[in-house]
C-alpha cells in the first residue's frame, strides 16, 4: 500500500506557520479554527513522518544487505528487514485510523442532561440513578463534575438532572451515551411481580462558546425569579434563577444552582448554545449522511440505544447488538466496558464506510 501525504504535511506547516504569526490573535474565531484543524491531523502528520523513515530504513537495509559480505552483519540485517516488514502494515493500520474525519467536539467539556421520559416515578429513580453512575464514572477518570440543575419529584427522584464535565476529551468518552435509555426491571411499588418498563432520555451536550455560536438575542426570552433553597440566614432574597427560552425552537433552560444572578445567567446562556449548537449539528449531520446513516447505523440520540433488564442481569445496546452483564457494578460506575465497545463500534463502522484505504 502506497502513502502519499506529503500535502497533510505541508498544509500542517503551513497551519504552524498561521499560529506564530501574531496578526492571527486578532481573530479568535480564526485562531480556534486553525487550532482546530492543526490538532485534528498532529497525529496523522506525525506517524507519516516515522512511517516514512521506517520504509527509508527498509530500504537502506536491503540495500546494505546486498553489498554486505560479512554472515554476521548480514544476519543483523536480515532480522532488521524482518522486523521493519511486519512494523509496516501495523502502522498503515493506524494511519487508516488516525486518517479518518475526527469529531471537532471530542476534546471539549460537556453538559450532560438525563431526563426521566415515560415510565413516571419509575422513571424517575432511574434517571437518578443513571446520573448518579455517569458522575461517578467521570470522577473515576479523573473529569471535574459539577452540577447545574437538578428537578426532583415529590418522591425525591430525578426527574431531570443536568450537570457539566470538565477536562480534554470528555465528549469523547461520553459522546455515544445520548439518546433513549430503557429499563425493564419490578418497581419497589409493585406488588404482584410484574416487570415494567420505563425509559429516560440522554443528551451529551459539548460546551459551545460565544465564539463558536452566536446567539440571536432577538430569539432569547430571558426571566429572573427567586431561587428555592434553605430557609433562615441562607434565603435566597434576590431573583437569581435565570430562565432562558429559545422562542423558535421553545428550548427553555432553567439555572438556579447559584446565589449570583450573574453565574446563573452565564451558565444558562452557556448551556442554551449548547443545546442550539447541537440540534444544529444534528441537522447538518441529517441532511449530509443520510446515506451513511442507512448502511452503518445512526447514532442518533432520539434512537432508543440500550436496555438495561434488572431480572436478566443484562445491558443491551442495540447499536451494536452486545450484551453486558452485572448491573449492580454498571449502576455504580462500571460503564468503561460498554463505552469502549460502542467507540470501536464506530470505529470499525467508519472504516467499513471509507471502503479500500489507497
Amino acid at each position: 500500500m502506497k502513502f502519499n501525504l506529503d500535502n497533510l504535511v505541508t498544509e500542517y506547516e503551513d497551519l504552524e506557520k498561521q499560529l506564530s504569526d501574531p496578526e492571527i490573535f486578532k481573530d479568535q474565531k480564526k485562531v480556534r479554527q486553525v487550532s482546530s484543524r492543526k490538532k485534528a491531523i498532529e497525529g496523522a502528520v506525525e506517524l507519516y513522518k516515522e512511517y516514512k523513515s521506517v520504509n527509508e530504513a527498509l530500504i537502506e537495509n536491503k540495500e546494505m544487505l546486498k553489498e554486505e559480505k560479512d554472515e554476521e552483519m548480514r544476519e543483523m540485517l536480515k532480522e532488521e528487514i524482518k522486523e521493519l516488514e511486519v512494523k509496516i502494515p501495523e502502522m498503515e493500520e493506524t494511519l487508516k485510523i488516525e486518517l479518518l474525519p475526527k469529531d471537532p467536539n471530542d476534546d471539549k467539556n460537556i453538559m450532560v442532561e438525563v431526563r426521566a421520559g415515560t415510565g413516571w416515578d419509575e422513571a424517575a429513580l432511574f434517571a437518578g440513578e443513571l446520573a448518579r453512575a455517569y458522575i461517578v464514572f467521570a470522577e473515576s477518570e479523573w473529569f471535574k463534575v459539577e452540577i447545574v440543575e437538578e428537578n426532583i419529584s415529590e418522591a425525591g427522584w430525578v426527574k431531570e438532572m443536568v450537570f457539566e464535565v470538565k477536562w480534554e476529551w470528555a465528549y469523547s468518552r461520553f459522546k455515544y451515551e445520548s439518546g433513549v435509555h430503557r429499563v425493564q426491571r419490578i418497581p419497589e411499588t409493585e406488588n404482584k411481580g410484574r416487570v415494567h418498563t420505563s425509559a429516560i432520555t440522554v443528551a451529551i451536550m459539548p460546551e459551545v462558546d460565544e465564539v463558536e455560536f452566536e446567539l440571536n438575542m432577538d430569539e432569547i426570552e430571558m426571566k429572573f425569579t427567586r431561587s428555592g433553597g434553605p430557609g433562615g440566614q441562607h434565603a435566597n432574597k434576590a431573583d437569581s434563577a435565570v430562565h432562558l427560552k429559545h422562542i423558535p425552537t421553545w428550548i427553555v433552560v432553567l439555572c438556579s444552582d447559584w446565589r449570583s444572578q450573574h453565574k446563573n445567567r452565564d451558565k444558562a446562556f452557556n448551556i442554551m448554545r449548547s443545546k442550539l449548537s447541537i440540534l444544529a449539528e444534528e441537522k447538518r449531520a441529517k441532511e449530509l449522511w443520510e446515506a451513511r446513516a442507512s448502511q452503518v447505523g445512526s447514532w442518533d440520540r432520539s434512537e432508543k440505544i440500550r436496555t438495561y433488564n434488572f431480572p436478566q442481569d443484562r445491558v443491551t445496546d442495540h447499536r451494536i447488538g452486545q450484551n453486558f452483564s452485572w448491573i449492580p457494578q454498571i449502576m455504580m460506575w462500571k460503564l468503561a466496558p460498554i463505552i469502549d465497545a460502542c467507540a470501536v463500534a464506530d470505529q470499525q463502522a467508519k472504516l467499513e464506510a471509507a471502503g479500500k484505504w489507497e
